[in-house]
């Protein structure tokens, strides 16, 4: 369900349970929490997320949430590992981006989204509160408010105001998407990875 591929100093995590919407087991999580710490021990000059099919991530599989992992320290691990990543780390949004799932986004340096793509993350209405690092990655990005209007008032996001407010940085055709990733990996990819550090430090 989580695919790990490695080309010339970049990480590519593949979710791809198209079945379930690609919705995120407390295995899968902790596959990728894994994979973005390994990534930062071995020199990855970039890091990117994908989903497979027309959804990126529903969140966190629903039977599991309500079993205990909606609270499970798994999603910090996971967001804090792709933060504290020294490598540049993109979000290949390949459609919907919902619930949990937006932390590990929230937490790349670039997001990259399809047209078709929406935004929402439905706590209020689960019942659930949010990851702790989440709202205020979000508030970051596009402000108090903003991050109300998704966490608190239950809002769906289409693609282009997502533009708009910052919380993504391209939107791109389906068809070109890995395109817009791998044009976007080129100068880190080519440069070595105490360099990338570098200026990502400074950022």
């Amino acid at each position: 369900m989580i695919r790990i591929e490695q080309t010339d100093g970049l990480w590519l995590v593949t979710i791809d349970r198209q079945d379930k919407a690609n919705s995120l087991t407390g295995e899968m999580l902790r596959t990728i929490a894994q994979a973005a710490e390994d990534a930062a021990e071995q020199g990855a000059r970039v890091f990117v997320l994908r989903g497979e099919g027309k959804v990126f991530s529903a969140g966190a599989d629903l039977d599991e949430a309500r079993a205990g992992l909606a609270t499970d320290p798994v999603w910090e691990r996971l967001s804090g590992a792709i933060a504290r990543l020294p490598c540049l780390t993109i979000a290949a949004l390949n459609g919907t981006l919902a619930g949990g799932a937006m932390g590990m986004v929230l937490a790349c340096d670039l997001r990259i989204a399809v047209p078709s793509a929406r935004f929402f993350y439905p706590v209020m209405k689960l019942g659930f509160l949010p990851q702790p690092s989440d709202p205020k990655r979000m508030a970051a990005l596009i402000g108090p408010s903003r991050a109300k209007m998704i966490l608190m008032a239950g809002q769906k996001i289409e693609a282009e105001e997502a533009l708009s407010w910052g919380l993504i940085d391209r939107i791109t055709a389906p068809e070109a998407l890995m395109e817009t990733v791998e044009a976007f990996a080129a100068d880190a990819r080519g440069a070595s990875a105490a360099h990338v550090a570098g200026i990502k430090a400074l950022i």
